[in-house]
């Protein structure tokens, strides 16, 4: 046999041919002079009876660019010096990333995906230095959760959708008020839930309680929530593609709400929304079950967190920055 080597294109093209024909991996694997192991492993890999050479080729690829990016970090002592001085201080890869681009405009050597530090950190061998660098990261998970294809792939699609990238400079600089950002937090079993809307200037929090998460009910519920603000207080939402925002269009026309839709499996981009759910979560631990907590209770929650002070607006609360805009 010969000295393993990674399969190519064309070993895989003829191990599906030998699969569709019905032959056993042990006859492809002779044919091939390869190890039946080495062909078990791949066909665990990418997708087992289902076995497609073209789509197995392609994810081979993306591991070895995977693997060239992350030998960045182990060969460049400057840069994983910074991701870990910026880790220590509880920095997330992507404020590591975005910092570096910032600070190192013109050396590529010194840039690195968000998702490249994260999937560096989960290869690193078992020690004393992983567990502390996987302990910085807000989510301090031992593994890391793999996206599902669903989410990749076959995400459910919301007709015409605005990006988050149409959306208008002003949210950005959070100069102005009224741009809001938008999520639902589940509960015990997936199976209840509480709508969250937070203001990105004032960090003002609006908790909804929901029923169900399908369209017309989160719709109907955001909108009446939203309709109790001052009209300068109403101007953009800022959501992930959830189907339950399907009914974005008539949100809109009732509110004049302009919704914006973020990139797939992007949090970041409602940084704001997912702190904020943090805080939430003080109150109301995972595996709450929503469908238990009378709307009194909710809406107390909500005057807690809005009449808590807060360090990003200098120990304003909440409820404070915002009468101070409404004056």
């Amino acid at each position: 046999m010969d000295i393993y080597h990674r399969l190519s294109c064309e070993e895989r093209e003829e191990l599906s041919r030998g699969l569709a024909q019905g032959e056993s991996l042990r006859k492809i694997a002779a044919r091939l002079n390869r190890q039946t192991s080495t062909l078990a492993r791949e066909l665990n890999r990418n997708g087992g009876n289902q076995y497609r050479a073209i789509m197995a080729q392609r994810k081979a690829v993306s591991r070895e660019r995977l693997r060239q990016r992350e030998c960045k970090l182990s060969q460049n002592p400057l840069l994983w010096s910074f991701v870990v001085s910026k880790l220590r201080k509880k920095w997330s890869p992507v404020q590591i990333s975005q910092t570096l681009k910032r600070e190192y405009p013109d050396e590529k050597t010194m840039q690195i995906s968000h998702e490249t530090i994260y999937s560096y950190l989960y290869v690193l061998p078992r020690g004393t230095l992983k567990s502390e660098l996987l302990s910085c990261l807000r989510q301090a998970r031992k593994h890391r959760l793999k996206r599902s294809k669903a989410d990749r792939f076959f995400a459910p699609k919301i007709t015409e959708m605005i990006s988050i990238e149409e959306r208008p400079a002003e949210v950005a600089d959070r100069c102005i008020p009224g741009h809001w950002e938008g999520d639902i937090i589940l509960g015990k079993q997936r199976r209840s839930f509480l709508g969250t809307l937070v203001e990105r200037t004032t960090r003002t929090v609006l908790l909804v309680p929901l029923p169900n998460k399908k369209a017309p009910t989160v719709r109907a519920a955001f909108e009446q929530e939203v309709l109790r603000l001052p009209k300068t207080f109403r101007l953009t939402l800022t959501y992930d593609q959830g189907t339950e925002m399907a009914q974005h269009k008539l949100f809109t026309k009732k509110t004049k709400v302009q919704v914006y839709f973020a990139h797939l499996s992007s949090p970041w981009e409602r940084g704001t929304n997912e702190n904020t759910n943090g805080l939430i979560r003080q109150f109301f631990p995972k595996n709450t079950d929503f469908n238990t907590i009378p709307r009194k209770h909710v809406k107390q929650v909500q005057k807690l967190l809005n009449e808590r002070p807060r360090k990003v607006l200098n120990w304003k609360t909440p409820k404070e920055a915002l009468t101070e805009l409404l004056r």
